[in-house]
């Protein structure tokens, strides 16, 4: 049900309102699915990169026992026993293409040409002096090679890798992902062919991953198009769905408009008709955890819509000015439900009701409060009034006056949401007041927000010095619990100890109590 103060839309507008209504939901949908398959993708990406880097430490990993295995013959001869070792470590190990001896730089022993091919090295070309990518070799100078150098003084050994592998490895492990083979300046991709210019970065899904104990990185990635064409494979139920909540969401909006009644009238109906009931959420000891008192909600239960929230009817109640009638008739309910259960309170059992700056216009609210107390037995409550900012209480002589007169009753003044307003501190030093109550945007912060810490610790020691009792709402984690008991908080109000409930349920509560 609409609750607002704005006049009665035209058809255009109504019609206008539900074409939006219809539509966000399914813009907000799209582009939901779109960050979701980004996602998908992302984490797609990022497996795969793990997996080629997982293959290629595989293959290097042979190439090093291969290349460690034939350390010991490097300088001798390039007899048949040296080349028959030589090629014994190609055909055992996996991966392996060739295998070469050197001396001093040279190159002088091969698994494939044995000892008639003689080249110097240059330790430059290998990255950390130990993996190279080349082109090709004489033998196949169109075919990468994944050169993998062990060195011991003047002695080394050399174990490639064929390109034939790696390519598999890049075009195999993902049908979408491209993946890119990088060790130094050189890179390679599943098309076979070393690139030396700069590595590509992808559009969709950019990934990097360096090997963890060797020199080279893989490169991961996706085209623009792809986060589209993962949709349009894998969403359409999705889009179908999307479209249907559109659909239903502007039916709603233009059934609401339909249905929609002056709001100040339905309030006024709604009082009359006593649809306006109390929900008491318990306040406890901040050391002790038993219940101190409660604070009295207001719901609206509605004939057709249910259970109204305050967020969606007091701030028309505040503006229509029907928050007094409704805040007299919240209290005459208040006490007619609690004071037959009064003997099982404890003595000062807190009762906290939110006024704001309507009720203090006139002094009408003194006798209100003084027919609330009058329902218990002498001492048995204390009335804990909360001033609200929705509206600014200015003070004035009536105000004074009005304070002073409920003070004497033994009424007690809470500031509610204290420290969000922008009038807290003007509250303190205009009104005598008895308790601050801390927003639980500051509590929920706990542990999370050390600005919002320091200043939840900076009202917790104003509310010291000031000799004023301190509430604080919102508690729903025990380390919020931990924290507010330690630095000494002396109520505490949250979802950790229950939350708003009709009065059957919090007069039983309060029994089991």
């Amino acid at each position: 049900m609409p609750l607002t103060v704005k006049a009665t839309r035209t058809s255009k507008t109504r019609y206008l309102v539900t074409l939006v209504s219809g539509a966000l939901p399914i813009l907000l949908g799209v582009l939901i699915l779109y960050w979701q398959a980004q996602r998908t993708l992302e984490q797609n990406t990022a497996q795969n990169a793990i997996e080629a880097v997982r293959q290629f430490d595989l293959m290097l990993d042979n190439t090093a026992l291969a290349a460690k295995t034939l350390m010991p013959l490097a300088g001798s001869l390039c007899d048949n026993a040296t080349k028959l070792a030589l090629r014994e470590q190609v055909t055992r190990r996996p991966f392996v293409r060739a295998t070469t001896l050197s001396w001093q730089k040279n190159i002088y022993c091969s698994s494939l040409f044995g000892g008639s091919h003689v080249s110097p090295v240059n330790p430059d070309d290998y990255v950390d002096g130990r993996l190279w990518l080349m082109n090709g070799n004489p033998v196949t100078p169109d075919s990468a090679l994944l050169v993998y150098r062990l060195t011991e003084g003047d002695r080394g050994v050399f174990a490639s890798i064929d390109g034939y592998h790696l390519t598999n490895a890049l075009r195999l492990i993902s049908r979408y992902t491209e993946l890119v083979l990088q060790v130094g300046p050189h890179w390679l991709r599943a098309d076979g062919k070393v690139h030396s210019s700069a590595t590509p970065v992808f559009p969709v899904a950019h990934y990097q991953l360096a090997s963890s104990r060797y020199a080279y990185h893989v490169v991961a990635g996706m085209p623009q198009e792809e986060v589209w064409r993962y949709m349009e494979a894998r969403y359409p139920p999705l889009f179908s769905l999307v479209v249907f909540f559109g659909v239903l969401a502007g039916l709603f909006a233009h059934w609401l408009q339909k249905r929609a009644c002056a709001p100040t009238h339905e309030l006024r109906r709604a009082l009359a008709a006593n649809e306006f009931i109390p929900y008491f959420q318990p306040v406890v000891r901040g050391d002790t955890h038993q219940w101190a008192g409660c604070e009295v909600l207001a719901r609206w239960k509605h004939p057709k819509e249910g259970l109204v929230r305050p967020d969606l009817f007091i701030p028309l109640a505040e503006h229509s000015g029907l928050i007094v009638p409704m805040t007299r008739a919240l209290m005459r309910e208040t006490a007619a439900q609690l004071a037959p259960h009064a003997g099982s309170f404890i003595p000062g059992f807190h009762v906290g009701i939110n006024i704001s700056a309507s009720h203090c216009h006139d002094l009408e609210l003194v006798v209100d409060c003084q027919e609330f107390l009058a329902a218990f037995p002498p001492g048995q409550i204390t009335l804990v009034l909360e001033l609200t900012e929705r509206e600014l209480i200015v003070p004035t002589d009536i105000t004074r006056q009005l304070f002073e007169a409920l003070h004497r009753l033994g009424v007690m003044i809470a500031i509610d949401d204290f420290g969000t307003g922008h009038s807290s501190l003007g509250y303190l030093r205009n009104f005598n007041v008895d308790y601050l109550k801390i927003d639980q945007s500051f509590v929920a912060m706990i542990g999370a927000d050390a600005l919002s810490r320091h200043i939840l610790d900076s009202i917790i020691e104003l509310s010291g010095k000031l000799d004023l009792g301190i509430v604080a709402e919102g508690v729903e984690t025990a380390e919020q619990c931990k924290y507010l008991a330690t630095q000494g908080v002396d109520f505490l109000q949250g979802y950790l100890f229950a939350r708003p409930m009709p009065a059957d349920d919090f007069i039983k509560c309060l029994h089991d109590q």
